[in-house]
């Protein structure tokens, strides 16, 4: 007897949180990757991030929760196995686990396209000037190749939001996503229908936002 809105916005700071750590952990980790593979292209460091990022999209995020829940919980004991208890700490394996994805895609994206960036005529240009190399990349380069990043990013920060069920049920987060698998269980369809709304908004406004940002 209460209202399927206020059900879900109690559980939805949870998953916020979570989106948003998972978020600054792929752009942590997947733009000074991409910026160096594309940067050392062909090279052994090149090599080793193009196999890390494939391997990373290739991992399933219920498989690589449970090997983290195994090797730093059970095994070492340095993190919690689950739930939201412990703060920091309880955050970390999860937001990994969520953050390896998105970090994986936006390193071979902006690979790709700082590669393609850095064989334009305006950057042959800027290197006969005398600009730095450090200069050329952040200031002309990576400016141009960023703009499919800030799509990608804004895609990802709603997939998160919206798609982090497995993850969720895997550590016992209690965010919005395990909230979907109890509502399915128990037939409350009340609340699925209102997460299901609620993540339609968050992809629409995110989308906005992207285009926002593009100017």
């Amino acid at each position: 007897n209460e209202p399927a809105m206020s059900v879900v916005l109690e559980r939805a700071p949870a998953t916020l949180t979570l989106a948003c750590a998972a978020l600054l952990i792929s752009v942590v980790l997947g733009i000074p990757a991409g910026i160096v593979a594309a940067v050392k292209r062909n090279s052994v460091s090149d090599a080793v991030i193009r196999v890390l990022a494939l391997l990373g999209q290739c991992m399933p995020a219920f498989w690589l929760g449970i090997m983290l829940i195994m090797l730093f919980a059970v095994k070492l004991g340095w993190m919690p196995t689950g739930g939201a208890e412990d703060g920091l700490r309880s955050l970390i394996l999860p937001a990994f686990t969520l953050g390896v994805f998105s970090a994986a895609t936006i390193c071979r994206l902006l690979r790709s396209n700082l590669i393609e960036v850095l064989g334009k005529e305006y950057i042959d240009v800027a290197k006969a000037k005398g600009l730095p190399k450090s200069k050329i990349i952040g200031k002309h380069a990576l400016k141009n190749a960023m703009s499919s990043i800030i799509t990608i990013l804004g895609m990802q920060f709603a997939s998160l939001l919206g798609g982090s069920v497995i993850t969720e049920q895997v550590f016992a987060w209690p965010g919005v996503g395990r909230l979907v698998i109890q509502s399915i269980t128990t037939s409350d369809f009340a609340v699925v229908e209102c997460i299901v709304f609620l993540m339609a908004v968050i992809f629409v406004v995110i989308n906005f936002i992207v285009d926002v940002l593009y100017c």
